[in-house]
């Protein structure tokens, strides 16, 4: 399976007349956060294929409307939201065989809107937990993918408080053990700067702009 993985920043190679070419064997799309909508309604619309997304400190005008539970195009939100997609901020969604689960959000710096400290981040991932439960259960592992919009603390994060990232990330990949966490926020300037990243058993995959995922066989 191949997973387009998008965040933070306008890719002229996704927003372009050759994206059903050149992405044709995508099978599912993860927003990381901080992108228009009309964007990811460009990439839903062209690709047809299921995209799951987090909101990120920026981009947040219908951030409301998902927050009060629409995850889906409603008639009476048609100005506000503009594309069908699994908002799956707090929840644990199951898709194409993978188990998803997402975090949005940065560190709190400047006290706006989807903003956590370390310990408001640790509260909202108890939401999480009895889906993780069930899926340990009855699929035999806790999740596939952890999406978030941050990263965790000491991988891809940087120095200013803004783009901290969250310790409590840490624990979460130690315990449930996901195969991936695909997160945005840290913009890449040069090609140089490290994008993928292991921590025990799970790969820290940075989306900015967009990254691929290519699971071969299956996760």
């Amino acid at each position: 399976m191949k997973i387009l993985c998008v965040s933070d920043q306008i890719d002229p190679l996704i927003y372009s007349n050759s994206i059903k070419e050149r992405y044709s064997d995508i099978e599912l799309i993860l927003s990381a956060g901080d992108l228009p909508d009309d964007y990811l309604d460009f990439i839903v619309s062209t690709l047809n294929k299921p995209i799951f997304f987090v909101f990120g400190n920026h981009q947040l005008e219908n951030y409301a409307y998902y927050k009060s539970g629409f995850s889906l195009l409603d008639s009476s939100h048609e100005n506000q939201i503009c594309f069908i997609g699994a908002h799956v901020d707090t929840k644990v969604c199951f898709e194409e065989g993978l188990i998803i689960a997402g975090l949005g959000g940065s560190m709190r710096y400047n006290r706006g809107e989807n903003q956590y400290s370390n310990f408001e981040m640790q509260i909202r991932m108890l939401k999480l937990i009895p889906g993780l439960l069930f899926n340990r259960i009855f699929r035999g592992r806790y999740l596939d993918i952890l999406l978030t919009h941050a990263s965790p603390k000491g991988i891809h994060d940087k120095q200013d408080k803004c783009h901290s990232g969250f310790k409590c990330f840490l624990w979460f990949m130690r315990v449930f053990k996901p195969k991936y966490l695909v997160h945005g926020h840290i913009h890449l300037y040069d090609l140089s700067e490290t994008r993928t990243t292991k921590y025990f058993d799970t790969q820290v995959i940075n989306a900015y702009s967009h990254y691929i995922i290519d699971t071969g066989a299956g996760i």
